[in-house]
């Protein structure tokens, strides 16, 4: 491991000479020496082709190919920074994407073509990798060789958009020293040698890709297997192929993996670790009955702000110990919540008081957004870091993740974490996935609304939600969407956003349980005022007012 580089500019420059195979994609394989002398051959290329005095951004829309990580590779060694452009955004919205960055130059490939058609983007020039012409724009820099003294750790290197529940997508500031120094920390982490192998499934425009697979692999020297784009029945066959010992994982990945066949020889595979987000404990647990494979959970805001760690002893449930600095914070009052009570089945008792913002008042690397100031100071405030996620604290300073805040249910007065209700209906054997989330009741507050992916049975449902010791009276959703396949965005996270717009207002059936009925059955337009189908004029849907007096049980 090259424990003295301070830019990843010199971590790609240390490959020179490293004749190993170091990078897989498809049929192909490239050599650590390779992949230095490809990134230093786009770099030269990328000096000749920046305007003088543009702002060196590139943006790169492309698939998991062997392009992506060569353009990051050269934009460390030119100091210009790299703009993921996700290829699931759409006309106005992508070239705000590509604009808002002021990339120069847009590196993308035959099949993305259309995604660009009529699209007004003055000043950017296009790269298209497979086609003739390109290999001809690269060929007289084919003898390149990387300098990375060119390269500074303040430097720019990524531009990658996150988003929240509201306005376009902002793009987070990552520099050369903040991904150099990540690298190292994970790779330190999880024991990363050069002999391993990481698997690179999770779509490289998003910053999990790159910082949590793409950095530490770098950083140890070790090899890097890229899919195109994730598939969960190609997932093993992968993993064996390539010799894959790690790789990461965001949103329902491990949901659908879980979902396909499962065979006598599953664990019968070079795995190590999973690292991700977003499993559960459930799935956690599963993933490792059937491969054999630890999943790690660790929660890291994309914005580097803020991060917990898991450490062995850690509860079921919890991500991590707080470290010095964070804290969960009333949003209103900014006092610091109570520590969380549970009772005997683990149910938490003080939601309403535990729940609230988890806050970074320590040193933290957030570098800030590009061109959006007023998203920076919604992050940075009252000293500290306000990460947006929902988190309660127990008295032993464990921290368990609550959900988005505007993931928060308030049914009854009482504040509800969707997150935990998540992670006891992902334990219904129908379901391959869950998602809660709150939709208004009319006469104040939430209702509790959930949708599964999967098989749902009406009577089996309420017999399973009444065994579950640890769901509390205000927990049971009042809905149930059942879909066939829950629909996410193209980093596998699932729009939640999407879900509480359209409400009980769907093509899907919707089945709820009227108060002190007990069980459910199908809602129907007899139940509701206004359609039940989006897309009609009307207000949202609402249940009767004599469906809305509170449950009890």
């Amino acid at each position: 491991m090259d424990s003295k580089a301070r830019t990843v500019a010199e971590l790609v420059a240390a490959r020179w000479d490293d004749h190993r195979p170091r990078l897989w994609c498809e049929e192909r394989v490239l050599s650590g020496h390779e992949v230095a002398a490809g990134a230093a051959a786009r770099a030269a290329l990328l000096g000749d082709l920046l305007p003088a005095g543009a702002v060196p951004h590139l943006g790169v829309l492309l698939d998991n190919t062997e392009e992506f990580p060569l353009w990051l590779g050269a934009a460390a060694l030119a100091g210009a920074a790299v703009a993921g452009i996700n290829p699931t955004r759409r006309g106005a919205e992508l070239a705000r994407d590509i604009l808002h960055t002021e990339c120069a130059l847009l590196v993308t490939e035959r099949a993305h073509l259309s995604l660009l058609d009529g699209l007004e983007l003055p000043g950017v020039r296009l790269l298209v990798t497979d086609t003739p012409g390109y290999g001809e724009l690269l060929a007289p820099y084919a003898g390149a060789v990387p300098d990375p003294g060119r390269a500074a750790p303040r430097d720019r290197l990524l531009l990658y958009f996150t988003s929240g529940s509201t306005g376009a997508p902002k793009a987070a500031i990552c520099t050369q020293g903040r991904l150099a120094a990540a690298g190292y920390a994970l790779a330190g982490q999880f024991g990363v040698r050069p002999d391993d192998v990481h698997y690179v499934c999770m779509p490289m425009f998003h910053g999990n890709a790159v910082i949590a697979d793409w950095a530490p692999a770098l950083a140890a020297g070790a090899g890097v297997a890229l899919r195109r784009r994730f598939s969960a029945s190609g997932f093993l066959a992968d993993v064996r192929g390539y010799g894959a010992t790690y790789f990461t994982y965001v949103g329902r990945a491990v949901q659908y993996i879980l979902a396909t066949e499962e065979r006598d020889d599953d664990r019968d595979n070079p795995l190590r670790v999973g690292f991700g987000t977003e499993a559960g404990a459930v799935d956690a647990a599963a993933f490792e009955r059937r491969f054999g494979v630890r999943l790690v959970e660790g929660y890291g805001s994309s914005e580097g702000g803020a991060a917990v760690q898991w450490s062995p002893g850690t509860p079921a449930g919890a991500v991590g110990r707080a470290a010095p600095g964070l804290v969960v914070l009333d949003q209103e009052t900014r006092a610091e919540c109570p520590r969380a009570v549970f009772d005997r089945a683990g149910r938490l008792l003080n939601g309403d008081e535990a729940i609230g913002e988890l806050v970074n008042r320590g040193p933290n690397p957030f570098e800030g957004y590009w061109r959006n100031p007023e998203a920076e100071r919604e992050r940075r405030r009252d000293d500290g870091y306000w990460t947006g996620d929902l988190f309660y604290r127990d008295p032993d300073g464990y921290l368990y993740f609550a959900g988005r805040t505007d993931d928060r249910i308030r049914v009854d007065g009482e504040n509800l974490a969707a997150a935990m209700i998540e992670n006891i209906l992902a334990r219904y054997d129908g379901a391959d996935a869950v998602a809660v989330y709150a939709v208004p009741d009319p006469v104040t507050g939430d209702q509790v609304m959930a949708t599964i992916a999967g098989r749902f049975e009406p009577a089996a449902f309420a017999e399973f939600l009444g065994a579950q010791p640890d769901l509390g009276t205000k927990m049971a959703p009042r809905f149930v969407r059942v879909v066939e396949r829950m629909p996410v965005t193209a980093t596998n996270k699932i729009q939640r956003g999407r879900l509480r717009r359209e409400g009980v207002r769907c093509g899907d059936p919707v089945w709820w349980c009227p108060p002190e009925e007990g069980v459910y059955r199908v809602l129907g337009v007899e139940d509701v005022e206004g359609p039940l189908v989006p897309g009609d004029e009307g207000p949202f849907c609402a249940v009767r007012r004599q469906g809305l007096e509170p449950r009890t049980r």
